[in-house]
């Protein structure tokens, strides 16, 4: 098992990287974010791996930092998502993004990622909710979400703004930063959307 690789990256195309190790060539699979990093910063890199092995297959991914191959590694346990679909949603979101859409079971950010569709997005959400360890996400901490779901005001705001169009992150944030939650609803719609303005 190879944990990760030091060294400087020879070649960039497509989402691969090749790096050169003590005169060995490793080729990689990264996110596009990891991607774009790498082609800015080049030389003396450390990329952390989970290698995939199937039927007459061995391909290695990599990822720039342990939370980020850790989120990968807990995505891959989901059933019909697989390393392709955990890395198109690292392509499109950082760890601690998606981690807030597990959190807050926002099914729209979840299925941004390309082949990753409404029923795959919902069973990551159901099966990863409880497992995340990175509760403090957007400053927002999973009481402070449960606390918004359960408040009827807050609760009828935050179904109102979905179907505008916000996203459930966005939404929470806005309603989290408003220190009366029992004023009412018109009230409590028309602060968020102050803020989600913004």
């Amino acid at each position: 098992m190879i944990s990760f690789i030091k060294g400087s990256v020879e070649v960039l195309k497509d989402g691969i990287i090749l790096i050169e190790n003590n005169g060995i060539g490793y080729k990689v699979n990264v996110s596009e974010r990891s991607y774009v990093y790498l082609c800015k910063n080049n030389q003396n890199v450390k990329i952390y791996t989970f290698m995939n092995v199937k039927e007459g297959e061995i391909s290695l991914f990599g990822f720039l930092t342990l939370e980020e191959l850790q989120l990968f590694e807990m995505l891959i346990t989901v059933s019909g998502v697989g390393p392709k679909g955990s890395m198109a949603l690292l392509n499109v979101m950082s760890p601690k993004e998606i981690v807030s859409a597990i959190i807050t079971s926002d099914i729209k950010v979840l299925s941004s990622g390309q082949g990753i569709g409404k029923k795959i997005a919902q069973r990551i959400a159901l099966e990863l909710k409880d497992k995340v360890d990175i509760l403090d996400t957007m400053g927002i901490e999973t009481k402070t979400v449960k606390d918004i779901e359960e408040n009827n005001t807050t609760k009828e705001t935050l179904e109102a703004l979905v179907t505008l169009g916000f996203t459930k992150q966005e939404i929470l944030k806005a309603i989290s930063s408003i220190e009366d939650k029992n004023i009412p609803v018109d009230k409590m719609i028309g602060l968020c959307l102050k803020k989600l303005s913004k």
